[in-house]
């Protein structure tokens, strides 16, 4: 089957890699915004009875949905065969339940919205929460995962700790424990862990901390699905420093750093923030930030789709 692969605008640069990846040149699209802000799509090429890809972080969340959505139904009206929408991060992915009374389940929304305009697939990585793929009822769901990329990346760069024994991963709540582990088991002889458990009064604030496990004379490596403003991130490796930990280092595949969260990494004793290009990386990340890359993932799941193997491969030479 023919397939043509566009990105919509909001993370080129990763659309550029997934590209490199397949050895083909991305689609021709037009994507705008209107002084209105009102968001226009139009393809500038026949997708009559061809599989399309749309690649589409939704990060910032409001115009990139909408871009996205029209773009779906902009190809299904062209006749396209089949529709995947490559949404590498999934905006809204953390309003995934109702926390309070008359709250919309906003995943839930999105996750209908993609299904109504006429979305057959959706390819992303490490959601929020997994249970978020029990929402779809018609499209199919693909589930990437960064740990790979970054395990092969860690292995390089703490090679010296590793061979000493000399790490802990940190996982940064008692959520994140499953995800914490299956990087300690990876990593390390002896997979030590440690749990931060946080009470949280309001979003992106924390109230109080306190370390679960023994970190004192260890390198630290907090793992996360996400950073946002990190100012929770910021206080959890003051914690693990007050505790003995000789380096703190933080590695997230989502690299939302709203507000002011460059210059709250810069300040904090974090060593090194490990990030993937989940979201576009193109814009200023300062001096702790580094970016390690999924393209080759996304490029390989899309290959994989195509050509009617299985993704679990991708993950089983961990």
């Amino acid at each position: 089957m023919d397939y043509r692969v566009f990105s919509l605008g909001s993370n080129d640069g990763l659309a550029e890699k997934i590209s490199e990846t397949l050895g083909m040149p991305l689609g021709q699209i037009k994507c705008r915004a209107f002084s209105d802000g009102e968001q226009h799509v139009q393809f500038l090429e026949n997708l009559r009875g061809k599989n399309i890809f749309l690649i589409q972080s939704t990060n910032p969340p409001a115009e990139n949905w909408v871009r996205l959505l029209l773009a779906i139904d902009a190809a299904r009206g062209a006749s396209a065969h089949e529709i995947t929408a490559v949404i590498p991060y999934f905006g809204y992915s953390r309003q995934d339940r109702k926390a309070r009374p008359r709250e919309p389940i906003s995943a839930r929304m999105f996750v209908e919205a993609l299904e109504s305009v006429g979305a057959n697939r959706v390819l992303t990585m490490d959601l929020h929460n997994d249970a978020i793929g029990g929402f779809f009822r018609e499209a199919n769901v693909d589930y990437l995962y960064a740990r790979p990329v970054f395990l092969g990346y860690f292995k390089k760069f703490f090679k010296k700790a590793l061979a000493a024994d000399d790490m802990v991963v940190v996982s940064p709540d008692a959520g994140g424990v499953v995800r914490a582990q299956s990087y300690a088991r990876r990593l390390m002889k002896k997979a030590d862990l440690a749990i931060i458990h946080k009470e949280r009064e309001i979003p992106n604030q924390v109230a109080r901390m306190k370390l679960i496990g023994d970190v004192k004379g260890k390198i630290a490596l907090i793992v996360d699905d996400m950073v946002d403003t990190c100012g929770t991130l910021a206080r959890a490796a003051d914690l693990l420093i007050e505790n003995g930990a000789n380096e703190v280092y933080a590695a997230a595949t989502h690299g939302v750093l709203s507000g002011n969260a460059i210059e709250t990494i810069e300040q904090s004793p974090i060593k090194k923030l490990f990030i993937t290009d989940t979201i576009s990386t193109d814009r200023s990340l300062g001096s702790k930030i580094e970016v390690v890359s999924v393209g080759k993932t996304f490029g390989e799941a899309i290959d994989r789709i195509e050509s009617g193997e299985s993704l679990s491969a991708l993950f089983e030479a961990e």
